[in-house]
């Protein structure tokens, strides 16, 4: 379980750097909300990883072993990737930002892919739901490194330092790596390319037919849209609302990380007694909800002058949207681990977690777009309602005493 909260903390703290640091900076910079949307668009490798992960399956580093050697390349290839950013100016040199956050969300996606497989690996069925519950919370957790410290930072540091800071997070990633040992199941190496690229895709429809795999790959790809669509430009969005980048990073600090911690140890346990099946429909609805208190923010805004009852109001957006999202990724990493074969772990479990991150990149492109046209309120309207079709498709991916 320790090992879960690490794996999960080195895995969200590229993404975040990306979606919540990159466009505070480029905002703060002037930038505007159509190109910081478009900047989503660099995110293309997380829904394209399942194209290289039978090569990081099928091959070997000469250090550490299949899982580990893997692990610790990516994650000392982004320290140094992330901290690069900080050299660059947005309001010059755009294309080699963009070129930039290309590099390291390659090298997230690739850390995903080994470290998605080392996971699935160590643990037994019976543990996936806590097990996949800390991972997920610690991978929020990890968010307030670049959604928190590093925003209070940018007040009172230069962006080259900020970016510096945030990227020596990467490091007890590294530190675990070194310590952890290879998982027994790894020792299962495929014997050829064919081998690691077909088998794992012939397995998983063969194992459950044609249309419900296809349902399966559908509710996989709908039942995060809606509120990854809704984050996707948080920290611009509490910008314009008129609240200041350190007003922004305390409140964060206070009020995402004690509903996180919450939703991690409470969403585990309940999904012991529960079963992933029951905790996706419960845990979904609190996710559908935590989405329209954006809305209602964007209601009430923006505040000409902050006051103690305007940053309450943002504290509690921040504190439900933690722990409704929370629980709900934590309930959907776990189907997803329930759903992979133990034996075509690193393919299987990269095809899956790509086809959930192509609505996060195709609609946060169009997000910048789409507040310009319809406003912050329409806008998360639009994001409730599309958090709707994947919880329908729960009748079919996910009965209600499917699993007891």
């Amino acid at each position: 379980m320790l090992i879960c909260l690490f794996t999960g903390f080195s895995s969200g703290l590229p993404l975040y750097l990306l979606i919540n640091l990159v466009p505070a900076w480029l905002r703060s910079e002037h930038v505007d909300l159509k190109t910081i949307g478009l900047f989503a668009l660099i995110q293309f490798p997380f829904t394209w990883k399942f194209l290289w992960s039978p090569l990081m399956d099928r091959f070997s580093l000469p250090w550490l072993g299949r899982r580990r050697g893997w692990m610790l390349a990516s994650q000392l290839a982004l320290l140094v990737a992330m901290a690069l950013f900080g050299l660059f100016s947005p309001a010059a040199e755009r294309s080699a930002i963009a070129a930039l956050a290309c590099l390291v969300a390659f090298l997230s996606a690739s850390q995903d892919i080994v470290l998605d497989a080392y996971r699935r690996e160590i643990l037994s069925d019976e543990e996936l739901g806590l097990g996949n519950s800390l991972h997920v919370n610690a991978y929020r957790l990890s968010s307030l490194i670049p959604g928190s410290l590093a925003l209070v930072l940018s007040d009172h540091l230069p962006w080259s330092q900020v970016f510096a800071i945030a990227a020596l997070f990467m490091l007890p990633g590294a530190i675990m790596t070194l310590l952890v040992s290879e998982p027994v199941q790894s020792q299962r190496q495929p014997h050829s390319l064919r081998e690691a690229v077909v088998e794992p895709f012939v397995e998983f429809f063969s194992r459950h037919g044609k249309s419900a795999a296809l349902t399966i790959l559908l509710f996989i790809f709908l039942y995060k849209l809606g509120d990854s669509m809704a984050t996707s430009l948080a920290t611009p969005f509490y910008m314009d609302m008129g609240f200041s980048k350190s007003q922004i990073g305390l409140v964060a600090k206070n009020a995402g990380l004690w509903p996180s911690v919450a939703g991690g140890l409470l969403g585990g346990l309940w999904m012991i007694r529960l079963g992933v099946n029951r905790a996706l429909w419960l845990f979904g609805v609190v996710q559908v909800v935590s989405i329209i208190g954006f809305a209602l923010l964007a209601t009430a805004g923006p505040f000409p002058v902050i006051a103690g009852w305007e940053l309450g109001k943002l504290a509690l957006v921040i504190g439900f949207e933690a722990l409704g999202v929370g629980l709900g990724t934590a309930a959907f990493v776990s189907y997803i681990a329930r759903t992979t074969n133990p034996a075509y772990t690193a393919t299987q479990f990269a095809l899956f977690t790509s086809l959930a991150a192509v609505p996060r990149t195709l609609a946060n492109a169009l997000s910048g777009f789409l507040v310009e046209q319809m406003g912050w309120c329409g806008f998360f309207i639009l994001c409730t309602v599309l958090a709707l079709p994947g919880m329908v498709l729960l009748v079919r991916v996910a009965p209600w005493n499917g699993d007891r």
